[in-house]
């Protein structure tokens, strides 16, 4: 039993350290909009709860101004918050090699099956849970209009 716990272990100390330099980068690249960054961490896994992942997904990144992987790609470069968000998302996974990173996030993830599809939706809440903890604890002040 010991060894199923320190794979656990093991798991979540990749996933905070991850999330801890994600929120790192984030708030350097981000500068003045980190707060917002902060906020939308925040609100984020709610929205997937309510929503579902895929059209949390969709509404990230109709706020990136991307509909397109191209657009997506250039506009995940940190450029926005959001922008930034779904870039983490989207490399998460793949270096989770829960997905191939082949096509577009949003594609990708409406493809899956019923099964991979909560497997996924549970990790990206798992690295919610560490990101939310870092951003408060790394990002100063909270946001007046975070819309």
């Amino acid at each position: 039993m010991a060894k199923a716990e320190d794979r656990i272990s093991l798991v979540e100390q990749g996933r905070a350290a991850r999330a801890y330099e994600m929120v790192q980068e984030a708030k350097e690249a981000l500068g003045a909009d980190e707060k917002k960054y902060k906020s939308y961490v925040k609100k984020i896994p709610m929205l997937i709860k309510t929503n579902g992942l895929a059209a949390t997904l969709a509404f990230i990144l109709s706020k990136t101004g991307g509909n397109s992987k191209e657009d997506s790609d250039r506009k995940s470069k940190g450029k926005t918050p959001y922008g930034r968000i779904y870039s983490q998302i989207a490399d998460w996974l793949k270096e989770k090699e829960l997905l191939t990173g082949e096509t577009d996030l949003v594609q990708e993830i409406i493809s899956l099956s019923s099964a991979k599809y909560r497997s996924v939706t549970a990790e990206v809440l798992a690295l919610f849970s560490w990101l939310r903890r870092f951003a408060e604890g790394l990002i100063e002040g909270e946001v007046e209009d975070d819309t």
